[in-house]
């Protein structure tokens, strides 16, 4: 974690973040011998969103709190960062673009939990009173209302580790996933906001590469920290540069290039190091162009052993290279009613490159069996899936029904 070293905070302080205001609950009294404080500084990023224009939410609070296990509805050990409303539209923060959301004044610890609280939408939504949190369809003008579950009362709930030290800064990033955190609810043409959030780091390093202009409005380029979180982007739609930000060091991350109709692409034994900083693949003349693919579709239903319906069950599919890479092709969440699912993937086999600084990328075929993928399914408390997770796809076009069961 990068940290700025400052001087010791004053007793009671008010903190701004590029106009934010801080409305933190630090506290301020008599004692003479006041607890080792630090800040907090908070901010907002995107991975890309499928299908969408435009992704907005409306964050009111922020809160933090030292246990994992603590109660959302529960007011003791929590401390809160409010943020003045505005909408927050998350496909704007791409290609590690930041919103900043403030600071706030901390006793020095370690943190393990974050929760959203989200703004109600208006009853009766108009062009001077918008709904707080909605959607675009890709092709459409209309917005359409997320609904967000408990998120205006006890918050969602975001898995967090972090250090506070005294007298510093710990600076963290929120990256959103907005593409993972958007379900169907059925077909009733309503939609389920249920966040997909890393927190993570603001480290000073960053992947850089360019994919072809022709193709930058259609492909996701990710890669998986050592902690094993996705991150995502999408290129610059005109430029097809791509920044994959906040990676922590390690010497051998994989990229992958996914998008419909092409050939999923992997550049492996990718460098990132905090001396270094930016680590770039490749330029603008030597821009990744993967070969176009036919493409097939698997759809099922994902249940537990007892034959309950798992509506919040998230499906990835994956291929694995013969040097052991693993790559994120594709992901959704699964309808909130009936717990299906669908996902279109390329029939053709992935093409490989292995990084070497100065040089060129050089892509070659891996071995691999063509429309071969590896299906799995995730939901909370469920450590498992009973499913045999080797997808072999049918013809160009065909949809292979591939039901996922997972075990707790």
């Amino acid at each position: 974690m990068r940290t700025h070293i400052s001087s010791p905070l004053p007793r009671c302080a008010a903190w701004t973040g590029l106009g934010l205001l801080l409305a933190g609950l630090a506290a301020c009294g008599g004692d003479d011998d006041p607890p080792a404080m630090g800040t907090l500084q908070l901010a907002m990023t995107d991975a890309p969103a499928c299908g969408y224009d435009h992704v907005y939410v409306t964050v009111n609070k922020i809160r933090v709190h030292q246990s994992a296990a603590a109660d959302g509805s529960e007011l003791l050990g929590w401390r809160e960062l409010s943020i003045p409303a505005q909408r927050i539209d998350l496909l704007t923060l791409t290609n590690g673009q930041l919103l900043e959301l403030g600071s706030l004044a901390l006793p020095a610890g370690t943190y393990q939990q974050v929760r959203l609280i989200l703004a109600d939408n208006p009853s009766n939504p108009s062009s001077a009173n918008p709904l707080a949190n909605a959607l675009v369809l890709s092709g459409s003008t209309n917005e359409v209302a997320l609904s967000t579950p408990s998120a205006q009362r006890s918050g969602f709930k975001l898995k967090a580790l972090f250090e506070v030290q005294n007298g510093q800064v710990s600076d963290m990033v929120l990256d959103f996933d907005a593409c993972r955190s958007i379900v169907r609810a059925g077909a009733s043409g309503r939609y389920n906001l249920k966040p997909v959030v890393a927190v993570i780091p603001r480290l000073g390093t960053a992947i850089e590469g360019f994919v072809d202009p022709s193709i930058a409005a259609n492909v996701v380029v990710s890669t998986r920290d050592p902690d094993n979180n996705l991150r995502a982007t999408v290129p610059n739609p005109t430029t097809g540069k791509f920044t994959l930000a906040y990676l922590p060091a390690n010497t051998n991350y994989t990229v992958v290039v996914s998008g419909q109709d092409l050939t999923t692409a992997a550049i492996t034994n990718v460098p990132v190091s905090l001396a270094t900083g930016v680590t770039a693949l490749n330029t603008a003349q030597t821009a990744i162009l993967p070969a176009a693919s036919a493409m097939a579709s698997v759809a099922g239903v994902v249940t537990n052993t007892a034959n309950d319906l798992l509506t919040e069950a998230v499906v990835s599919a994956s291929q694995t290279l013969s040097t052991g890479q693993v790559l994120a092709v594709a992901s959704t969440g699964v309808n909130v009613v009936n717990a299906d699912f669908s996902l279109r993937l390329p029939l053709a086999a992935a093409v490989k490159a292995t990084y070497v600084p100065g040089a060129a990328l050089s892509f070659s075929t891996d071995g691999m069996v063509a429309g071969r993928y590896n299906l799995s399914g995730t939901a909370t408390g469920y450590t498992t899936q009973s499913t045999d997770p080797v997808l072999n796809l049918g013809l160009e076009g065909s949809t292979t029904l591939k039901n996922l069961v997972l075990t707790p």
